[in-house]
């Protein structure tokens, strides 16, 4: 007598891995002042790159002899440039190239993407981080290395004032109802 064939025993389906529900806005991790510096720093490499193009198109376009021709020009030309840059790539996604790379998001108090008149104002507010120490560089008549010196200390007392604030933000987000936040990009799911 035949031994009835049993069919063969499947494994059960991997079950879908569940979307892990977004944090809340009230619990949202804020990013260390570490790495807020260092998304600065490469923030000023990917600007090296827009304030050059920028200023290239300007003295094409006025035909710019010398540095010093149409100085005040060039300067509010790149003022509004970079204006430009950061009010759109925050109101477009809360990140600039930079933010995304270290995982920093700009929203506003209850989570959502900012306002254009938010972007606007925090645009100006955030000046504050280099005017005081251009400021005191004019008065001064500092060059070189004691200029330099100048303008790092005067970042780095800017962003120690985080600590100053309960959720250790920059005084230019909590004037303008913005925050900073870690925002992980969620894990890949292999195929």
């Amino acid at each position: 007598m035949a031994k009835p064939r049993r069919a063969p025993r499947r494994s059960p389906a991997p079950a879908s891995p569940t979307p892990s529900p977004a944090p809340s806005s009230d619990s949202a991790a804020t990013p260390t002042i570490k790495r807020r510096l260092a998304a600065l720093i490469y923030e000023s490499m990917l600007l090296f790159a827009i304030v050059f193009a920028a200023g290239f198109l300007f003295s094409t376009l006025t035909q710019q002899r010398h540095a010093l021709q149409y100085r005040h020009a060039l300067q509010a030309w790149l003022f509004f440039v970079l204006a430009i840059y950061f009010i759109w790539m925050w109101c477009k996604s809360g990140q600039t190239l930079a933010m995304k790379t270290w995982h920093i998001r700009l929203e506003n108090r209850a989570g959502g993407t900012i306002s254009l008149w938010q972007a606007l104002l925090r645009y100006l507010l955030a000046w504050i981080w280099v005017l005081p120490a251009l400021a005191l560089d004019a008065v001064l008549g500092l060059q070189g290395w004691a200029s330099l010196g100048v303008f790092s200390a005067g970042i780095v007392l800017y962003a120690a004032t985080a600590w100053l604030d309960p959720q250790r933000q920059f005084p230019h987000d909590r004037l303008a109802q913005t925050r900073l936040v870690l925002r992980r990009p969620p894990p890949k799911t292999k195929r």
